[in-house]
């Protein structure tokens, strides 16, 4: 599994105007196709009139994952670099979508190859990235006693807590780069006098 990945920030829409035509550009980050595809339909539903909806997806860690469409444009003049963009910017689990309303003035093809483009790198630089680190998700199950001191210590340096629940003992779930596991469990047993347990689990992808 690729250790880390890139996405966008947050979902968003940024626009441009090129020789009177307008671009729109609505990225979104998304998990899976279905996610994608719904994305791209809510986007031509609010643009019903629109001359052109064309999008582009990247998802999987690695990329697996790669559609575009020029919806119209002329055949690998809209959706291929919008695709390729993303890839440029190593962007995955990220939709974009550019809808184009027609100003009168035709671009040519490799006017429309740099506007349609252009636009998905201004989205992205508009709207922020995150990059998200493969962790190694572990459960720590501790007395009530020491509960609270260790949830606040583990805060303290950076350990990514994802849950805790509280029931006969308090269990805490976290997150740890593969890496730091040897490290950790000595960490716990020192701070737990011995008395906290560990339990690997699988593995999940968290912001950096």
């Amino acid at each position: 599994m690729q250790e880390q990945y890139r996405t966008v920030a947050r979902e968003g829409v940024h626009e441009s105007e090129i020789n009177r035509s307008r671009f729109l550009c609505a990225l979104a980050p998304v998990a899976d196709e279905r996610e994608a595809q719904e994305f791209v339909a809510r986007v031509r539903k609010e643009h019903p009139t629109a001359s052109h909806n064309c999008f582009s997806y990247v998802l999987g860690a690695d990329a697996s994952v790669q559609k575009a469409s020029d919806d119209g444009e002329p055949g690998g003049t809209a959706g291929v670099p919008m695709l390729q963009m993303l890839l440029r910017r190593e962007m995955r689990y990220v939709v974009a979508v550019v809808t184009r309303y027609y100003g009168g003035v035709k671009l040519g093809a490799g006017g429309l190859i740099r506007a349609y483009g252009g636009v998905v790198g201004e989205a992205l630089d508009a709207l922020g990235t995150v990059t998200r680190q493969r962790f190694r998700l572990a459960t720590v199950t501790v007395d009530h006693q020491r509960a609270g001191k260790l949830e606040n210590d583990l805060r303290a340096t950076g350990r990514a807590v994802r849950d805790v629940r509280y029931a006969d003992a308090v269990t805490i779930e976290i997150g740890l780069p593969d890496g730091d596991v040897p490290a950790f469990r000595a960490w716990l047993a020192d701070v737990t006098a011995g008395t906290a347990s560990f339990e690997p689990g699988g593995e999940a992808y968290g912001d950096v």
